[in-house]
């Protein structure tokens, strides 16, 4: 892995990291993933399985320092990395798709979907949810209005970081 790579993910794991720490717990402490965003936005733009690997599992090590979900530390741990994976190989699996906005909105509304029932799911095991709520009611109240969030951030951001990205050499041009 080259230096100017690792730079890159670096930044976009601690700009998730900044992301995921200010917004404000919503419902019981459960808030939008924003540092999702970025982590998603860091498999599209290196779309290596040893970049998914890292940015997968250093994003649910700052995720689980952040969250305010209580329990919800080993959950973050659990999803992230696994979350990485699904979207890289939804990502390969859309490869020949050659609008990249509506992708990266398609992607990451997906991803962010998956994210949240992986860690609902694994939260509901191992700690249970808090307040006795049903998975059904996070799931309409935090993960829908994250997926909402997380996909108009990325329609704006993903052709801004693009373009920067490829102006200044740290992606090669499609």
């Amino acid at each position: 892995m080259n230096t100017k790579t690792l730079v890159a993910l670096s930044l976009m794991v601690g700009i998730g990291a900044v992301l995921h720490t200010v917004v404000p717990g919503v419902i019981l402490g459960m808030k939008p993933d924003l540092g999702l965003t970025m982590m998603f936005l860091a498999i599209m733009l290196f779309p290596e399985k040893k970049n998914v690997l890292l940015v997968g599992i250093v994003s649910g090590l700052i995720s689980a320092l952040t969250t305010g979900f209580p329990g919800g530390q080993i959950p973050n741990i659990i999803d992230k990395p696994i979350t990485a994976f699904l979207f890289f190989f939804l990502l390969l699996a859309v490869k020949k798709i050659n609008k990249p906005i509506v992708k990266a909105g398609a992607l990451t509304a997906i991803g962010t979907i998956v994210s949240g029932v992986i860690f609902l799911s694994s939260a509901l095991v191992l700690v249970g949810l808090p307040g006795g709520e049903s998975f059904t009611f996070f799931l309409v109240t935090a993960i829908l209005p994250a997926t909402a969030l997380n996909t108009v951030l990325m329609v704006i951001i993903y052709p801004i970081v693009t373009s920067i990205a490829k102006r200044s050499n740290i992606i090669a041009t499609t």
